[in-house]
C-alpha cells in the first residue's frame, strides 16, 4: 500500500469519535459513568469502531470522566496505562485480598497497571476529567471485573439496547 492510500486510515481525529456512553458493563452504573472515545483498535469495550485505526500491539482511547464517577475495580491479561490529560484522578491497585494502594494524579501525570492487578479509578475532582488510556495488546479482549454482579455482565454493553 502506498504512504498516500496508508495516511487517511491512520489518522483519528477528534472531532470524528463519537463519546460511547456505553462502553463497557460497569458505565451503566452510578459510580462508574464514562465515555470511552476510540482511537486505535478495539481496546476492553469490546466494540470495534469502523473510524478507529486499525490496532496491531497496542489500543489507545480517550475517556471523559465526570466528576465522581469512575471505573470498578477489575483487571486485564495486558498492561494498561492511564495518562491525565485533564482533572483530578484518584488511581488505585489492589492485591485481591484487602490490600489497597491509591493517590491521585493530576494533568501529564501517568501509571502504568501491571497486566492481572486489580485496578481502576475516580474522578475526585470538580471537573470532567480527561485520561488516555492504552492497553498493551491489538485486542486485549473484555476486562475482568473483581465485583461478580459486574463480572457476571461484563458482555452486557455489548448487546442492542432498546430505544
Amino acid at each position: 500500500m502506498e504512504v498516500q492510500e496508508m495516511l487517511p486510515r491512520r489518522v483519528a481525529r477528534f472531532v470524528d469519535r463519537v463519546a460511547d456512553w456505553d462502553a463497557f458493563a460497569d458505565a451503566r452504573t452510578e459510580g462508574y459513568r464514562r465515555a470511552q472515545h476510540r482511537f486505535i483498535g478495539v481496546g476492553a469495550s469490546g466494540k470495534n469502531d469502523a473510524k478507529a485505526i486499525p490496532a496491531d500491539h497496542f489500543t489507545l482511547s480517550i475517556m471523559y470522566v465526570p466528576p465522581g464517577q469512575g471505573n470498578a475495580a477489575h483487571t486485564h491479561p495486558v498492561e494498561e496505562a492511564f495518562f491525565i490529560l485533564e482533572g483530578k484522578v484518584k488511581v488505585f491497585l489492589e492485591d485481591g485480598k484487602g490490600g489497597r494502594a491509591e493517590t491521585v494524579l493530576g494533568k501529564w501525570d501517568c501509571i502504568s497497571c501491571p497486566a492481572n492487578v486489580l485496578h481502576g479509578f475516580e474522578n475526585v475532582g470538580v471537573e470532567g476529567a480527561y485520561l488516555q488510556v492504552m492497553l498493551g495488546a491489538g485486542q486485549p479482549g473484555l476486562m475482568d471485573y473483581a465485583d461478580p454482579e459486574l463480572a457476571k455482565n461484563r458482555d452486557a454493553h455489548l448487546k442492542p439496547t432498546r430505544v
